[in-house]
């Protein structure tokens, strides 16, 4: 039986990003650790990438002091208690702490929640390695992947591999600005419990966890990983602490879960982080052909083939260590791709680039406030690994987005290039 002894330390959370999604992160995480203090400590880091920032003059805060000049947006964050740039008008619980200096933000967290563009991950584990408790664990919610001459990863091995950390994910059907107004919405976390971190560790069994979906040998109990994902590396992991609370599946639910934002606990790490990357690449292809003004039904058709090429891109790069199921059943699968495909940020921008009749990049400027679109970046660098497989033919609708970026076809060639199996058949008739 394991020990029934009051864990003697807390746990304490670092958020690395403070933009719409990353602030909005923030405030679920720090709600939470108000409310669970026997787990967590009160106090929740976010560290933000410094900058200047003038409060606007139809800002609630236009009449203080600190909107006479532009001000450190640190300063403003912890004076104001809300980010007045990337999520405005949106109150902060005052125990985040807006921090501006990275070592300084992750200084002794046992748990880090990664949330910032996925072109800055590499920059930012670098300037990390020897700043964190080297028994830290931690969660991506970076919706995308790393593509490199060594293969396809996802951003969650990515960040293990650099750190020498276990990282899950966290995925879902989640517009940043609904879920920070408390708006009812789900969300799918990924985090399967190195074995050396319990004595229980969840079982494959477990209802929401995955048979396939381990990327850890839980048998393996001298801490010697591997990870069956492409360009992966053996990792030695060092044990959490007996002193700190296990962070079974229930521990994370207490670190995510809110009235307004439901979490759903599996074991799918790879599954639930390729459904947040690659839903981007479709939610372009249903902006494109919404922007034509073809309908409903011509949106439902993308999604539908991008339903399907997510899973064949699982399942043929990933393996056994994806199911089916997180795409199609899970918040971050086919839910997520709704939501995407109705009011994202690469949905809008593409749709908004064919009404135009301007390119996306100049939309993403003008619209995004200094952010980037992930689908773009995304679209670019799955294409890039497909071509170096030979599989390009294989995922007509991730080639056509591509395609349609880069200028060589029109939003109006969507239906040619992606009806695959009547091309197949002109060419047998």
């Amino acid at each position: 039986m394991g020990s029934l002894a009051v864990n003697s330390k807390k746990h304490k959370v670092c958020i690395v990003g403070s933009g719409n999604w990353g602030t909005t992160i923030a405030k679920v995480v720090a709600e939470n650790t108000q409310q669970h203090g026997d787990v967590f400590e009160p106090e929740v880091q976010m560290w933000v990438f410094e900058e200047e920032y003038q409060i606007p003059k139809d800002s609630k805060h236009a009449s203080t002091e600190l909107a006479s000049k532009p001000q450190k947006l640190t300063e403003l964050i912890n004076t104001l208690h809300e980010n007045v740039k990337y999520l405005p008008d949106i109150p902060l619980p005052k125990n985040i702490i807006a921090n501006p200096d990275l070592a300084s933000a992750v200084h002794d967290a046992t748990i880090l929640v990664f949330n910032l563009p996925h072109q800055f991950i590499g920059r930012i584990c670098d300037q990390l390695k020897g700043k964190i408790v080297p028994y830290a664990r931690g969660i991506s919610c970076i919706k995308g992947l790393e593509v490199s001459d060594k293969g396809c990863q996802l951003f969650s091995d990515s960040i293990g591999a650099k750190l020498g950390i276990y990282c899950g994910a966290l995925s879902g059907a989640n517009i940043a600005t609904e879920v920070a107004q408390e708006k009812f919405s789900e969300t799918t976390v990924a985090y399967e419990p190195p074995s050396m971190d319990s004595q229980h560790p969840t079982p494959s069994g477990t209802p929401g966890g995955s048979p396939h979906g381990s990327h850890l040998d839980l048998t393996q109990l001298d801490g010697q990983i591997q990870r069956p994902t492409r360009g992966s590396q053996k990792q030695r992991l060092m044990a959490l602490p007996a002193e700190y609370p296990p962070l079974h599946h229930t521990n994370m639910t207490k670190l995510f879960h809110r009235p307004y934002f439901h979490v759903h606990l599996i074991n799918d790490v790879a599954g639930v982080s390729l459904g947040g990357a690659l839903k981007n690449i479709v939610a372009l292809a249903a902006g494109f052909v919404d922007g034509l003004g073809w309908g409903d039904n011509a949106k439902a058709a993308v999604m539908r083939v991008g339903i399907v090429e997510e899973v064949k891109f699982g399942k043929t790069f990933f393996g056994d260590s994806v199911r089916t199921a997180t795409f199609t059943e899970e918040s971050c699968g086919v839910a997520d791709l709704i939501t995407s495909c109705s009011g994202g940020r690469n949905f809008r921008c593409a749709k908004m680039a064919v009404k135009e009749g301007k390119g996306i990049g100049e939309i993403e400027a003008r619209e995004l406030n200094g952010q980037k679109l992930q689908g773009t970046s995304t679209a670019y660098e799955v294409h890039e690994f497909l071509r170096s497989e030979g599989k390009e033919g294989e995922f007509p609708l991730f080639t056509a987005v591509w395609r349609i970026l880069e200028g060589e076809k029109r939003p109006e060639d969507v239906p040619d290039m992606i009806n695959v199996e009547a091309r197949k058949a002109s060419e047998r008739g």
